[in-house]
């Protein structure tokens, strides 16, 4: 069941964006075991109409169908082909497979697959299904088309569905797309048909009351949940004391923590002591932030890696250093392994702290422990050298990585051709950015800063050969349309060698690109006859 709070950077411990709670988590791991006990005593029995499903049997699998459409990443490739195609081979299908791709495709955000897939089943009458496979169905559909979408899947159920699953999925769906109204409407039918037992329900109110801005009124809903004894959970009472603490309401904050400490039913976790520690922090507070981090520190679990990425994230702000390198230590030993993700906050803490070498001393250990290779762990410290003005060793990196096979992003080769433009060092800007243009793909996110573009396009107009400005101005042109600077580069580069400059005027006059002074000014150097 994922954890509303198990982000990896520690600014997410504000929660000034909560997303609703995700509906696994109204999947209790109760109902979740019922449902895969029912499927494997289904195919152990080989007596249900839930087991498996095949349009012939025969042959051995040599490959499942997990592995088959995993691959697959892209939002907009159909998996339904793919899905009838393993049938047309004569390939078995278990259900609890099919319910394992949909939860590991929620997991991944690859929310259309997943509905994809559940619509298949559906369709294909594979499964029966139950409140919980239409509560998820219902969420999916929500995340995929919308909340009107997700209120007609709802409004067609048959009634034995409309359980307090199905009615708190589609609540959900309110919250996550912040319709208050329609929300507080539907907690009061819910309320009214005896479908608010557990704190889920509330949470949500408290997730929407916090996506929209008004903090104050998280408070005011825990108050109901008790009123109605209702318990609430570690995310009720975290949900709260970060409406305190956006409020910089310290008193307040430190109130709801006795509380939840005091509760019997509530074990105390890590996550809530880092965002108390994270507020105190915001207000100054030190040595009551260090005393949190501590607490934090010992509810976590011997190898919870996600923990200890966030409490070095947090050291790091407080430019602990001897912390961060301990709990590192502490954090290798526990957890014998490192992922990409450990060795990027830990690269994070290291250029936050400005301790480069050890930054480049952690960059080796990541380039031979054997992981998958991730662009984003060198480019932590190709950025770490930006931040200190070391364009030279930024730019030396990243021309190694491009000898060894590797494809840096655009946009860290952007950001070193800004800082050499801001130091003055043309040249190099120019080539770093010839780089980056090199390396851009079209629509994929990444645009060159026009003030970079600029200052270049004006200096190689100045002092560069034609062919400099024309190369330049070509690598612009696939990935932006012409521009006065661009015109305005070519002018002077024609006009120093004697050239004519009608065509570009032509040119200039077809992408409606008045003459303005500038322009003049430049038409000025080849009726005055100066180079």
């Amino acid at each position: 069941m994922p954890k509303p709070y198990t982000n990896l950077r520690y600014k997410l411990f504000s929660l000034q964006s909560i997303s609703s709670l995700d509906m696994l988590s109204r999947l209790s791991s109760s109902s979740n075991h019922r449902l895969l006990k029912t499927l494997i005593g289904d195919i152990n029995n080989n007596n249900g109409s839930c087991s498996w499903y095949s349009s012939k049997r025969q042959g051995k699998e040599t490959l499942s169908l997990y592995s088959k459409i995993s691959p697959l990443g892209d939002p907009a490739t159909s998996l339904t082909s793919e899905l009838d195609g393993w049938l047309r081979q004569g390939n078995k299908l278990r259900v609890a497979e099919l319910h394992r791709i949909i939860r590991d495709f929620r997991r991944r955000k690859r929310f259309s697959h997943a509905l994809q897939v559940s619509e298949w089943m559906s369709k294909k009458d594979i499964c029966a299904f139950s409140p919980v496979e239409h509560a998820v169905q219902l969420d999916l559909i929500g995340r995929v088309r919308g909340f009107l979408s997700a209120e007609t899947y709802f409004n067609n159920l048959m009634d034995q569905d409309k359980t307090e699953k199905t009615y708190g999925a589609l609540l959900n769906c309110y919250v996550r797309q912040r319709q208050t109204e329609k929300s507080l409407s539907h907690l009061q039918k819910m309320t009214e048909m005896g479908l608010v037992s557990s704190a889920l329900t509330y949470n949500d109110i408290m997730c929407l009351y916090t996506n929209i801005g008004q903090y104050e009124k998280v408070p005011d809903v825990l108050t109901e949940m008790k009123r109605n004894k209702v318990s609430p959970d570690n995310f009720s009472y975290r949900i709260c004391i970060n409406s305190y603490g956006v409020r910089s309401d310290i008193e307040g904050m430190e109130h709801i923590l006795k509380e939840m400490e005091s509760q019997s039913q509530i074990v105390m976790d890590w996550n809530t002591y880092a965002v108390v520690a994270n507020f105190y922090m915001k207000g100054g507070l030190t040595d009551k932030a260090i005393h949190a981090l501590k607490k934090s520190e010992k509810r976590l679990d011997n190898c919870d890696g996600i923990g200890y990425n966030h409490l070095i994230s947090l050291f790091a702000r407080l430019d602990s250093k001897d912390e961060v390198l301990r709990l590192w230590d502490l954090k290798k030993s526990a957890c014998k392994r490192c992922v990409n993700r450990d060795y990027i906050t830990m690269l994070e803490s290291l250029v936050r702290l400005g301790d480069l070498m050890a930054a480049e001393k952690e960059l080796k250990e990541w380039e031979a422990s054997g992981n998958c290779y991730d662009i984003r762990v060198p480019n932590t410290v190709i950025n770490g050298y930006c931040v200190k003005g070391l364009f030279e060793k930024a730019e030396a990196m990243l021309n190694d990585l491009m000898e060894r096979g590797r494809t840096p992003p655009p946009n860290i080769w952007g950001k070193v051709a800004e800082g050499y433009l801001n130091k003055g060092e043309m040249g190099k800007a120019r080539e770093c950015m010839k780089a980056a243009l090199s390396l851009h793909v079209r629509n994929k996110g990444w645009k060159p800063n026009p003030e970079v573009i600029s200052g270049i396009l004006s200096w190689l107009g100045d002092t560069g050969s034609i062919d400099d400005v024309e190369a330049f101005v070509s690598s612009l042109r696939m990935i932006m349309p012409m521009n006065r600077q661009m015109y305005h580069a070519l002018l002077k580069a024609n006009i120093k060698i004697g050239k004519e400059v009608e065509g570009l005027l032509s040119g200039m006059k077809a992408d409606k690109i008045t003459e303005d002074e500038e322009t003049k000014e430049i038409l000025g150097l080849r009726e005055n006859g100066t180079k």
